[in-house]
């Protein structure tokens, strides 16, 4: 196969092998992928019914808080190329359920080039321990400055803040409590909100 030749069938990339990110702008296969220092993650297939109620109802809730802020925010698919310390440059690209950007020098057009303000994750079935373990940690190592971890089965959130390049992991957040992001103190919600309209 050329170098520059387009992949177009998942069965063909070699899981053992680093790629980069001109590697996965060749993918042309249907699975979702994404290249955490350089190894290739299948992604969950098609997210189910739950998480996309809660993916909407997230994106009504940033939407109105970014109104006042000089932010952007993005839900998936949307290409975010980490930067990670004393990691090579082009060879992390996730896609967050959603993530907010402040620094907009860091936008271009095929996503985000750099570390987002904020990502958000939410859990499925078979994607908890991803979310969980290697996102959390790789998020911290990208120096993300907060992190939710949003769960549709026991409707709860889990929010860390970054404090000393580290993940400071805030009180589990379950319905009836309100939500304020270090971040973004206007963020301040009813957890419910999270979680309205899943049946």
């Amino acid at each position: 196969m050329e170098v520059n030749e387009p992949i177009a069938d998942y069965g063909l990339l070699d899981l053992n092998k680093e790629y980069t990110y001109l590697d996965y702008m060749r993918f042309t296969f249907t699975e979702r992928v994404e290249l955490i220092k350089g190894k290739i993650f299948k992604m969950s297939p098609a997210p189910n019914r739950l998480h996309q109620s809660v993916v909407v109802n997230l994106n009504r809730l940033i939407d109105n808080i970014m109104k006042n802020e000089p932010c952007k925010w993005y839900p998936a698919p949307f290409d975010v190329r980490l930067k990670i310390p004393n990691g090579k440059k082009d060879h992390t690209v996730v896609q967050p359920d959603l993530c907010v950007v402040c620094d907009l020098s860091i936008l271009d057009d095929a996503g985000c080039n750099g570390t987002p303000d904020l990502m958000v994750e939410i859990l499925s079935p078979s994607n908890q321990n991803h979310d969980l373990d290697t996102k959390c940690k790789l998020y911290e190592e990208a120096l993300v400055k907060e992190y939710w971890i949003v769960n549709p089965y026991n409707k709860s959130v889990l929010v860390y803040k970054l404090q000393n390049e580290v993940f400071i992991g805030l009180k589990p957040l379950v319905e009836g409590n309100k939500m304020i992001s270090p971040l973004f103190p206007d963020l301040d919600v009813d957890v419910d909100a999270f979680f309205v309209n899943l049946d």
